[in-house]
Parts: structure tokens; sequence; C-alpha cells
């Protein structure tokens, strides 16, 4: 993609930023949607490993309260959400989104049965498997290596922050060396790698968290997902609130932080997500969230209101000083 002058907006179809959306249909030439899948997994920061109770943001269903019900099998379940999506996108291809808790975290002799399960069903074009940075031995890695030649494939690893002393209070179980060493291992293999950040975290200032979106600016990762941090019933994060350590970022603050991220994020990394919402029945706040589309709306207004687009602000400096 090219642009006349500095005047001339980069665009991404309608967009000013390169949507999962566009990248997409870009790839395959028609809609293609997620199937979000619960494979009954669990997580080393749960069942003691690495610890207990799990990141303190995270609900009962390990992130996955959109995913299927993990007490179906993987068929039924891809087939039951698949249907629902339909009535959105009747005519469509998949991707099946292995979503819930971290789905690498088992022996390579149950993971394979399981992805191949889903890549067989019929109008599956490829897998997005979420997971943990340190969730990646060897052997699991070299399935992935195999999966990414014979099939289209994302990795989605969560980061959430940079900063140490935040996964500490999050209880999160890594480090940012962790994060960094899981997708030099993907990468190795050309692995497309997608990153979670979450903004509005206990502790975290603007600038923090904008340190956390320069630090992904230069990383080689070829997707993003931008969270708002959702403080949702019955998660450890209740008792931070109540303590006063978490404070509710407003909209205008999270748009604003998004659209300075969008600026300095490189063109071709896809944007997987700029928000996002919780269970209504679960979510405490901050409420604003619910209105999905008006925030969406909000950012790609103060885009416009800015002039400005994913990448103006991008420096090639930012990796080559990684």
């Amino acid at each position: 993609m090219t642009r006349e002058s500095t005047n001339n907006p980069l665009l991404w179809g309608e967009k000013r930023y390169h949507t999962w959306n566009y990248h997409l249909r870009q790839t395959f030439g028609e809609k293609v949607f997620k199937v979000p899948l619960d494979g009954g997994f669990t997580c080393p920061n749960r069942d003691g490993t690495v610890a207990v109770g799990g990141c303190t943001f995270c609900s009962a269903r390990g992130s996955g309260d959109f995913a299927g019900n993990r007490r179906d099998d993987l068929v039924k379940q891809f087939r039951e959400v698949r249907d629902r999506m339909h009535q959105k996108w009747p005519q469509a291809k998949y991707i099946g989104y292995f979503q819930a808790f971290s789905n690498t975290y088992a022996p390579v002799t149950t993971l394979r049965p399981m992805y191949e399960t889903i890549l067989e069903q019929e109008g599956v074009v490829g897998l997005s498997i979420a997971t943990r940075p340190d969730c990646l031995p060897d052997d699991v890695v070299e399935l992935l290596a195999e999966l990414h030649q014979r099939t289209y494939l994302w990795v989605e690893l969560g980061l959430q922050t940079i900063h140490d002393e935040t996964s500490r209070l999050i209880n999160r179980g890594h480090d940012y060396a962790c994060f960094l060493e899981g997708v030099e291992k993907l990468r190795r293999h050309g692995i497309r790698t997608c990153a979670h950040i979450i903004y509005g975290l206990p502790g975290e200032d603007e600038e923090m968290m904008m340190e956390t979106a320069r630090a992904c600016a230069a990383m080689d990762i070829q997707g993003i997902k931008i969270h708002l941090l959702h403080l949702l019933k019955n998660t450890p994060m209740v008792k931070q609130y109540e303590a006063g350590l978490l404070r509710f970022l407003d909209k205008e603050t999270y748009v604003r932080l998004v659209v300075d991220t969008l600026e300095i994020l490189p063109p071709d990394m896809v944007i997987h997500r700029v928000t996002g919402d919780g269970p209504p029945d679960l979510l405490i706040g901050p409420r604003w969230s619910l209105k999905k589309w008006e925030v969406l709306n909000a950012i790609d207004d103060e885009l416009k209101k800015r002039n400005t687009w994913q990448g103006k602000k991008y420096s090639p400096e930012y990796r080559a000083a990684l």
C-alpha cells in the first residue's frame, strides 16, 4: 500500500487500519469468520504448575465466554457456533478458533487429533490457537510448524503488558522475557503470531500502556489484539477493585490510546481487535464497553479527526532497537 502524500490516508478498504476482516478477504477472496471453541483445556496458572487462581482478570471460562459449550464434543460445538454465526453471514468460510484457556497445554498426542478434527470440517480454511508463551514446548512447536506448512494458521499469545510489576500484580505467571522467547520459537518456523495486550490494567498509567504498544511495534509479530480491561464478577480482580487498585478507563481515554497505538504500529500488522465486550450478566465495568459499535465508530471518528492512520508514525527504528 502506498499514499501520494502525507495528507492522503493509508486505507484498508474503508478503514484507516489493517483490519482482520480486510486481511481475511484479501487472503481468501470472501468472508471468513472465526468459530470459537472450548477444547476442555486448563492453564498452568490455574492447576498449580505455575500458580493457582489464574490471572486476576480471567473468567471462570478461561476468557472463552463466547466459545462453544465445553461439555459438548468439538464437532457439536463447531456446528452449533457456526450455524449461529451463519445467521449474520450466510455465505462464509471458517477458521476454527481454539479460544478458551491455554490451547497448547497438553501432550501432542492429545492436541493433534483435536486440531485435525476441526480442520476436517467442511468449509474450514485454517486454525487460530490461543495460548500462553510458557506452553510452547519443542514438540508442540514442531506440531504447530507442521500445521503451518499445510493450512492457514495463527497462534495467539497473551502478553497483556511488558511491565513485570503489573504481571505480578495480575498473577500472570510469566514475565516479558518468557513472552519474547515464545515469539522467537514460533517465528523460527514462520508461524503467524498475534499478541494480546490489555489497556486499563491496575497500576498502569497511559505512558506504561504506550510502552507496551511501542514494544509490540518493534516485535516480529504479525498481528495484535488490543483489549479493554473488563472487570467480571467472580474474578480475583474484584478484590483488587474493591481495594482501590483499579480504576476503569473512560471511553474517550481508551479511544485515544487505541488511535495513539495504531499510529505507531507497522502498516502490515493485522489488527485482530481494537475493543471487545464482556458477557453483560457478568460485567461489572466499564459498562460503556457493551456498546461495541459506538466504540468502533468513535475510533474511526478519531482517526478521521486527526487525519491519521495505522503506521503514520511508525518508525523502523523500533525494530532496529529491539
